[in-house]
């Protein structure tokens, strides 16, 4: 499992161009968070690729003009869980929280 930062300039199609480059070889994303990070954006994909698969990631990011810069790393299983897992809504933490007390 592999985590990818890729910083680019918030041009028309910019983003659907980073995407489309995973999904035109197959990959499943595992989870995409795209935000604004000070004068650009930046989206973090994580996903399952090979060796070949990511060398021909960075190959074609690069070659979008408005791509700044992308970095990976591999997954660290502990650190996925607390990250990347879903979060309950503050009122069911609360609901239970109450349960508990009773």
């Amino acid at each position: 499992m592999q985590i990818f930062h890729v910083r680019y300039r918030n041009s028309q199609g910019a983003l659907m161009r980073i995407l489309n480059a995973v999904s035109r070889r197959g990959l499943d994303l595992t989870s995409v968070h795209a935000e604004y990070a000070g004068q650009h954006h930046a989206v973090t994909l994580m996903l399952e690729a090979t060796h070949k698969q990511i060398g021909q990631l960075y190959r074609e990011w690069y070659a979008i003009v408005d791509v700044i810069n992308v970095h990976s790393s591999a997954v660290v299983r502990e650190h996925e869980e607390a990250v990347w897992a879903p979060h309950a809504p503050a009122s069911v933490a609360e609901e239970s929280a109450r349960a508990a007390r009773a």
